[in-house]
């Protein structure tokens, strides 16, 4: 299945975004859509050629094309650079023609139809300009909808300011046609309506443009060229399209890292905090990786080129914050499913309205009718509406991302708001996941007893090379740091979440824990019992050796805790979240660490089979639960969780297992995702609210509801004002997110 990006065309509301959406999920193959109102774009997932989906676009009366080598963000920001300077002509040129009559309108000083026909005439003329090039693309879009069968924001605009002209352009004609009270026309309304409706889309194609500041950082991050060696040795810059897999690149001091590849030649230092926040440089010498976007610091260095295009982190991570934006939370759809109708319903509401001032209302009964059906085809336009939930998302994702948060589904930027309960894994979430030998305290009781301590430890060594838990590690780098000689052994056998069990010198080892030892029937003495003890209140994991069936040793292992786990589990519980921390470690560890950072609950000697039952435990207390961890024991539980947290430097497999991935590696991330989380509900909700609220008053008051008590009546361009006013708060209202301390 791949994934394929259009940039589109003509797409002004919600109706819009209903028509497109209704007709790519018709083409054979297809199997998710995505539509995105504020970007102007689509994500379509399954097995079927970019042109077909095209060519669906087309035939639903809109223009696409498909994202890609030929045509990607710079050729697109350009476009929309233009689009935005045309919204402004054509704004200009339709208030030109339009302020001065509506002051002339306003002050009493435009002459009767039958004074000045010849200069009504001409007005109107001016008009019928203003309408076609201010106005062309609301009646080809209106035309275009028509044609298939739909109603969209185009339409409701066409035909209002239509009406009002040719209305205006009978009476200016023919005024004998109407009686003498009824001969007014309405040309300022149409060419004020065109006008204030192309502002608004100005305006709001400006704050877009603000809200999708995140991916334009982003994308700045990766150079447009790289300095390509030869076999011959010669260096020459290239584009970055013309870069391969196996291709040998010149890294000069203080440039990007161009493409993901490993350090060929050299040694320098690396600027990655784009990717994990660290501030400090890394080193890197031959072998070690280099991602795309992070940025040179030290000597100019040779790179073997991995990774090119979108297979590079920075391009995944820029593709997750995209499908992040044009995901939507099941309120989202909600307000998709009822702008698909809303069109459709305002027309028929607009012809009622007509019919009841045709034959109830008050001469001239024409011109009533007329203006308040054009008025409720103007009010209710559903910009605002379309806009509110897409708008909130792009900025909200767009916020995690600068945050170090990459949101991977939809779903989970509403679950996030609402989590009752965080559980943290203990090692490489809450501690720095880099453990290492603190004590090694012999008992001399067992057949391994004449061995050195360097001995043991060798011995132990090579068979802990089997195992990938980060205790193992801690082990082997001990071995390591004192240029220890491993020694060959058979491959032992891994008792999961226990330990494991090997044969050294025909005798029977087993490293472990202490339930590893209680199972095999191993006795600790009180000696060792009480050096586990006080290793466990110590906070260090006791690591024990039994040599056929006897205690040998004990191994301290200590986990560093992370600087600022403990103030991100402060944010945490102050924002009403149950926190919980999840180890295999023994009970008095746990408790340890857990006091060290201010957690009270603790899942204790948890096996790693067992993570995902625990998660199932909380919620089935009925509460909303997050997983936080980064091995891939924990993907099961990422997975099961309502929302998964993986933190960005673990696994691959717990990253492609959670919801959310955060790459600072930090706490914090889980604090920032889920306030963010909250602050773009509550925007989406204010959004939606006003977006309501308007069109639910609005259309009333636009068919003349107060008329039979105050004998008022709005104004045509009053209605084009508030619609366009309504875009741009809901837009503005968005943008807030950029900016509020989260």
């Amino acid at each position: 299945m791949t994934t394929t990006r259009l940039a589109l065309r003509g797409m002004r509301c919600a109706a819009c975004v209903s028509s497109i959406d209704e007709a790519l999920n018709k083409v054979p193959g297809v199997e998710q859509v995505s539509v995105n109102l504020p970007d102007r774009s689509a994500e379509v997932s399954g097995d079927v050629d970019a042109a077909v989906l095209v060519k669906a676009v087309e035939s639903a009366g809109f223009n696409a094309t498909p994202m890609g080598a030929d045509y990607g963000e710079d050729e697109r920001q350009a476009e929309e650079a233009l689009a935005l300077k045309k919204a402004w002509q054509r704004t200009w040129v339709a208030l030109v023609v339009g302020v001065p009559q509506m002051l002339f309108m306003f002050t009493g000083h435009l002459p009767m139809v039958e004074e000045a026909r010849l200069a009504w005439g001409l007005i109107g003329l001016a008009t019928l300009f203003a309408m076609v090039y201010s106005g062309s693309h609301f009646f080809t879009g209106a035309w275009s909808a028509l044609k298939n069968r739909h109603a969209t924001m185009d339409t409701l605009i066409a035909i209002g300011t239509a009406s009002a002209w040719i209305y205006s352009t009978l009476i200016v004609l023919w005024p004998e046609l109407v009686p003498a009270e009824g001969r007014h026309v309405y040309y300022e309304a149409a060419a004020f309506i065109i006008g204030l409706v192309n502002l608004g889309h100005a305006l709001e194609t400006r704050a877009r443009g603000q809200a999708s500041q995140a991916i334009r950082s982003l994308m700045q991050l990766q150079p447009d060229t790289a300095w390509l060696i030869s076999p011959d040795g010669e260096e020459k810059e290239m584009r970055l399209a013309s870069i391969q897999p196996s291709d040998l690149l010149r890294v000069r001091p203080g440039e990007r890292i161009p493409v993901d590849g490993i350090v060929a030649e050299g040694e320098t230092r690396v600027d990655e905090s784009m990717l994990t926040g660290e501030p400090i440089p890394v080193s890197k010498s031959k072998g070690d990786w280099l991602s795309a976007g992070t940025v040179n610091q030290g000597a100019s260095i040779k790179m073997r080129v991995r990774k090119v295009g979108e297979d590079t982190a920075l391009a995944q991570i820029i593709q997750q914050v995209r499908q992040a934006q044009n995901a939507k939370p099941a309120i989202g759809r909600l307000a998709d499913k009822i702008s698909g109708v809303f069109v459709p319903v305002v027309i028929l509401i607009a012809i009622l309205t007509a019919t009841v001032w045709w034959l109830y209302g008050p001469e001239p009964s024409s011109a009533y009718a007329l203006v308040t059906a054009m008025t409720v085809l103007v009010i209710a336009c559903p910009c605002a509406l379309g806009l509110a939930t897409p708008m909130s998302i792009m900025v909200g994702v767009g916020r995690a991302a600068e945050k170090g948060v990459l949101i991977r589904r939809g779903d989970a930027l509403q679950e996030s708001s609402r989590l009752d309960a965080v559980i943290l894994d203990k090692t490489g979430t809450i501690t720095e996941g880099k453990p290492s030998l603190v004590a090694l305290e012999r008992r001399h009781t067992s057949a391994a007893g004449q061995l050195s301590d360097d001995e043991l430890l060798a011995q132990l060594a090579s068979l802990e090379q089997a195992s990938e838990h980060p205790l193992a590690t801690a082990i082997l780098q001990a071995a390591k740091d004192r240029n220890l000689t491993l020694p060959a052994t058979a491959t032992p056998e891994i008792l999961s979440g226990q330990g494991l069990r090997g044969q050294v010198n025909n005798q029977t080892w087993l490293i472990g824990n202490l339930s590893l030892m209680q199972e095999q029937g191993v006795a600790l003495d009180a000696a060792s019992e009480q050096l586990r003890l006080q290793m466990a209140d110590q906070g260090h994991t006791a690591v024990l050796l039994a040599v056929d069936g006897q205690v040998e040793a004990l191994l301290g292992i200590a986990d560093p805790i992370k600087n600022d786990s403990a103030a991100a589990i402060l944010r945490l519980q102050q924002a009403g979240v149950r926190v919980v921390m999840l180890t295999g470690d023994s009970q008095r560890t746990a408790a340890a660490v857990a006091k060290q950072v201010g957690i009270t609950e603790i899942f204790a000697e948890v096996r790693p089979d067992q993570k995902a039952d625990k998660v199932r435990e909380l919620q089935d207390q009925g509460l909303r639960v997050g997983m936080v961890g980064d091995g891939i024991n924990d993907a099961p539980a990422l997975a099961q969780a309502n929302v998964g947290f993986a933190i960005g430097t673990g696994t691959d497999i717990a990253i492609e297992s959670a919801d959310l991935t955060l790459m600072r590696g930090s706490l914090h991330g889980v604090a920032d995702a889920m306030l963010i989380s909250r602050a773009t509900l509550r925007n989406i909700y204010q959004n939606l609210f006003g977006a309501f609220i308007y069109n639910t008053l609005g259309i009333p008051l636009a068919a003349g509801v107060l008329f039979p008590l105050t004998g008022w009546l709005m104004n045509p361009a009053f209605a084009a004002a508030a619609m366009a006013l309504s875009s741009v708060t809901v837009v503005s209202n968005a943008n807030r997110l950029r900016f509020q301390k989260i």
